[in-house]
């Protein structure tokens, strides 16, 4: 079920968080740096893993429902048609236009197709802009991210880039510390937004997800 993938995700990704966190915690100042270091790169890891993973698993549940595209919120109904949107946003023919908006009209009533892999587009780093590209594909509102979206460019995709690149980077323990909280927090909000996503779309029934993910997703 959707809730075990949520909760089920969510819970390795904070045990390893953690562990990373008290290792730096507890380490040798010689060692401090190497740990802080690694817990940049897994806690970006994590934030993008959940993210991705919990967004599809939304999407998937909701594909298994087999609802009619009319009954669905705008972002499914655009998730699932998003071929024949495109095809009639480029489109320069008469012809082709109509056709597009036929298909899409005739198409209302018919069980939802969405795509069950790929749903979520992402072929860069979770920034603010990619999250709430992201957020906006299941309807999650992103408005109490904004104050976030700084943090989440500066201090934690910069500087996972930094790590990534093997450039020098000056953070004490205490830094790592705030860093860690704060991105649990942006996790559990996620989590938290999509659990009241799903209680909008309360008349769906509840059924296991087409393949578990309950685990480490």
């Amino acid at each position: 079920m959707l809730q075990d993938a949520l909760d089920g995700g969510l819970a390795w990704r904070i045990k390893e968080i953690d562990d990373l966190r008290k290792a730096a915690r507890t380490a040798e100042k010689t060692r401090q740096r190497s740990f802080i270091r690694a817990g940049i790169a897994i806690l970006y890891a994590h934030w993008e893993g959940y993210v991705k993973s919990a967004a599809e698993n939304y999407v998937n549940y909701i594909a298994c429902q087999s609802i009619p595209y009319r009954d669905l919120r705008p972002c499914f109904i655009a998730l699932g048609l998003r071929a024949e949107l495109v095809t009639m946003a480029s489109a320069g023919r008469f012809a082709t236009s109509t056709a597009a908006v036929e298909f899409l009209l005739r198409s209302l009533d018919k069980p939802a197709k969405l795509p069950m892999k790929g749903a979520v587009d992402m072929d860069s780093n979770l920034s603010s802009t990619v999250f709430a590209n992201i957020a906006g594909w299941i309807g999650v509102d992103t408005s109490r991210y904004e104050t976030k979206f700084h943090f989440v460019d500066e201090s934690l995709v910069k500087r996972r880039n930094q790590v990534a690149h093997g450039e020098y980077l000056e953070l004490d323990e205490p830094a790592f510390q705030n860093l860690v909280d704060e991105t649990i927090q942006l996790i559990r909000w996620f989590k938290t937004d999509i659990e009241n996503a799903l209680a909008v779309d309360a008349h769906i029934a509840v059924v296991p997800l087409a393949s578990s993910s309950a685990g480490r997703t």
